[in-house]
């Protein structure tokens, strides 16, 4: 991709887990520990679902999908999924690739940035200030800040808002299904960069542009 591909474009809005940070393959592992140790079944295909979700309606699409399950009780679950993330997270979450180049990039050719996570405030700015991201970053609009997370366009009506900037003044970039129907309703142009999931035929019509990694956006 080239500058010339932005033109009309004045901010990079990003997704935080599976884009900044190398998260959900730690969440999974989590959420595999978690389903063996309360004997849950199909964890995989309801993770799944869940990925760019804030926690609210995670926890009803678990209470969903787990129903006929006698006792299953979602807050448990996640909780659980929660203390193994803990303690994950005491080794430092990686990076994924080519972040630092690519936000540095960004800056230099004076493009704003900023953040819009499913994931609540106090994680997200924990993380990115462990990661050494922070400060890359004008506004962060997280999950505890929307009434309606993503697939709902709110969290990237409201990102934009956050730079006085209409949504098509801006590009998302995302990785997942819920991340990508959310930045696409809202009007902003989508960059997917698959992580985990890989787009079917129905999210590729979502998208504007569908790169393998954060090195397409080094400038």
């Amino acid at each position: 991709m080239n500058l010339s591909d932005f033109s009309g474009i004045k901010a990079f809005i990003f997704d935080m887990d599976g884009v900044l940070l190398d998260t959900e393959k730690v969440c999974f592992r989590c959420w595999k520990k978690a389903a063996d140790a309360l004997g849950l079944n199909c964890v995989e295909q309801v993770f799944y679902k869940c990925v760019g979700q804030a926690k609210q309606d995670t926890l009803n699409t678990l209470k969903h999908f787990y129903a006929d399950i006698k006792g299953f009780d979602e807050n448990a679950f996640y909780d659980l999924t929660s203390v193994f993330f803990q303690q994950e997270e005491k080794s430092g979450l990686p990076k994924m690739k080519f972040v630092d180049e690519c936000l540095e990039s960004l800056k230099n050719n004076g493009f704003k940035i900023a953040l819009a996570s499913s994931t609540k405030k106090s994680s997200v700015t924990r993380q990115l200030t462990q990661a050494g991201l922070i400060d890359y970053f004008s506004t962060v609009t997280c999950g505890d800040s929307v009434i309606h997370s993503k697939p709902h366009p709110e969290i990237y009506q409201k990102a934009a808002a956050s730079l006085l900037l209409k949504c098509e003044e801006c590009v998302c970039i995302e990785d997942s299904p819920n991340g990508i129907k959310s930045g696409n309703a809202a009007g902003v142009k989508v960059i997917m960069i698959p992580d985990l999931i890989q787009p079917d035929n129905d999210l590729k019509a979502l998208c504007w542009k569908i790169e393998p990694s954060l090195k397409s956006l080094i400038f």
